[in-house]
């Protein structure tokens, strides 16, 4: 899953048509809190508040161009990649039906709705969601759309186009990994730029299918994945994204619940920025290797900031959520 110069570029302007750069910011007492020179790229300040926006400009653009033919398209989420898709299908005049999950997030599921999306709520995780989503394509005379895809990939490869342009060389980034868009089109950059930086995918403890597989370096699925993270929510690895992080990334680490949710409170209170629990788990992974990082200089992905506000309540009164 690579991809060139000129893709990258020609998404990039894609995505500038919508919105600028989010800012990637050095912040001291984060800095101080890890010991060493911490940037965070802020993705929380898309016009989606997630990373996953800029995926879906370049999948619909591509296909309004190149199947005009399509009337909308169906897809399945937990919530960043469904906001993405209605964002991007509105703007091309387009329909967007999304499923997600029983018991999924009220506020996700009420943006989805918010910038036009049809929901459907079917399964009981996200994994049922995607293959029911995948099923309705002919039914609703609309294009699936899988969790991951080239297009998604180069499109959220410009925030790390961005981070690097603003950061110049870093050590390492640490960066969530849910379906692997992400962590992929970072490594893509990355390889484009020809830099050494290490590339380190973080996860739950909870749904730990990315990190087995990177060990196995081939797909290990799980039979949960009860992660208050929706994001990172995985059971079932995508064997492309598997074979790009498991060619590309340093390692993958799996972080406690607990790590996650106290990396809420110190995201909020080092740069007084809102993350939702996938937005904080990359620095859950950072602050895990405090020792071996120590002086470097260091990036984490903020990949969202679509928090709900019981889970919210919950991490600043000191405790973790439970799925």
């Amino acid at each position: 899953m690579t991809f060139t110069r000129a893709e990258l570029d020609r998404a990039t302007e894609v995505v500038r048509r919508h919105f600028g750069p989010t800012p990637a910011y050095s912040w001291p007492l984060l800095g101080r809190e890890v010991g060493a020179q911490v940037w965070v790229k802020h993705e929380n300040q898309t016009p989606t508040g997630a990373f996953k926006v800029r995926g879906g400009l370049v999948y619909v653009e591509r296909a309004r161009h190149e199947r005009p033919w399509v009337k909308g398209f169906v897809s399945a989420t937990r919530g960043n990649h469904g906001q993405s898709l209605a964002y991007a299908a509105r703007a091309a005049g387009l329909r967007a039906v999304i499923v997600v999950p029983e018991g999924n997030s009220p506020d996700k599921n009420a943006a989805m709705k918010g910038f036009g999306a049809e929901l459907i709520v079917h399964g009981r995780d996200f994994q049922e969601a995607r293959e029911y989503a995948m099923g309705l394509g002919e039914e609703l005379d609309l294009e699936p759309v899988p969790a991951f895809h080239p297009d998604l990939v180069v499109g959220v490869a410009t925030y790390a186009k961005e981070l690097f342009d603003a950061a110049g060389p870093l050590d390492a980034v640490y960066v969530p990994v849910g379906m692997g868009s992400g962590i992929c089109g970072l490594i893509g950059v990355r390889d484009l730029l020809g830099l050494s930086t290490e590339v380190v995918g973080v996860v739950s403890e909870a749904a730990p299918a990315t990190a087995l597989s990177f060990v196995a370096g081939e797909v290990r699925t799980t039979p949960e994945a009860p992660t208050f993270v929706d994001g990172v929510a995985c059971r079932a690895p995508v064997p492309e994204a598997v074979e790009r992080i498991v060619r590309g990334a340093a390692r993958v680490l799996a972080v406690p619940e607990d790590a996650s949710a106290e990396a809420m409170r110190v995201m909020l209170r080092t740069t007084h920025q809102l993350p939702e629990p996938a937005g904080a788990i990359a620095l859950a992974g950072l602050l895990s290797e405090r020792d071996r990082v120590s002086g470097a200089r260091v990036a984490v992905v903020h990949s969202g900031g679509n928090c709900d506000a019981s889970v919210l309540a919950e991490v600043l009164a000191g405790s973790t959520p439970r799925p």
